[in-house]
C-alpha cells in the first residue's frame, strides 16, 4: 500500500475525516477573531475579510461533516450513537449549523447592503468557536489522540 497511491488518500477509513475537519475550525475562528476586531475598531474591511473566512468554512464544513459520517460507518462500524460519539455528533452537528448561521448573517446583510451587521453575531460566533472546540475535544477522544 503506497501512500501516495489515489486511493489510499481518498478511502483510508480514518485519515480523510482527520485531515479535513481543521480547515473550517481554523477558517471560522479565524473568521470570528477578524469580525470581532473589526467591530471594535469600526473597520468595515474587516468585516468583509470576515465574510469570506466565513464563506469558505461554511463551504468546507460539508465534507468535513461528510467524512465524519463515513469514518463513524467505516472506522466505528456503524455502532450505535452513545456516549462520547453521541456527544461528538451532536456538537458537530452544532458546529456545523452555528457556522452555516453566522455566514448566513453576513451574507444577508451584504445582500441587503447594510452597514452594520447585527451585534449579537458576536455571541453566535463566541458559541460557535466553544463548540468547535468541544467538538474537537470530543473527537480527539474517539481517534485515540486524547485517551
Amino acid at each position: 500500500m503506497s501512500p501516495f497511491n489515489w486511493r489510499t488518500v481518498l478511502l483510508a477509513k480514518h485519515a480523510l475525516h482527520v485531515s479535513l475537519i481543521h480547515f473550517p475550525i481554523a477558517l471560522f475562528i479565524i473568521a470570528a477573531a477578524l469580525d470581532v476586531i473589526g467591530y471594535w475598531l469600526e473597520r468595515r474591511d474587516f468585516a468583509t475579510v470576515a465574510y469570506f473566512n466565513f464563506t469558505i468554512a461554511a463551504l468546507a464544513a460539508l465534507p468535513a461533516a461528510l467524512t465524519g459520517v463515513l469514518a463513524w460507518q467505516w472506522q466505528l462500524e456503524g455502532q450505535h450513537l452513545k456516549g462520547v460519539l453521541l456527544f461528538h455528533v451532536l456538537a458537530a452537528l452544532g458546529s456545523t449549523a452555528i457556522i452555516g448561521m453566522t455566514w448566513w448573517i453576513h451574507y444577508r446583510a451584504r445582500i441587503k447592503s447594510e452597514n452594520s451587521l447585527p451585534t449579537w453575531r458576536l455571541l453566535l460566533e463566541c458559541v460557535g468557536i466553544v463548540l468547535l472546540g468541544l467538538t474537537g475535544h470530543l473527537g480527539g477522544f474517539l481517534s485515540g489522540v486524547n485517551s
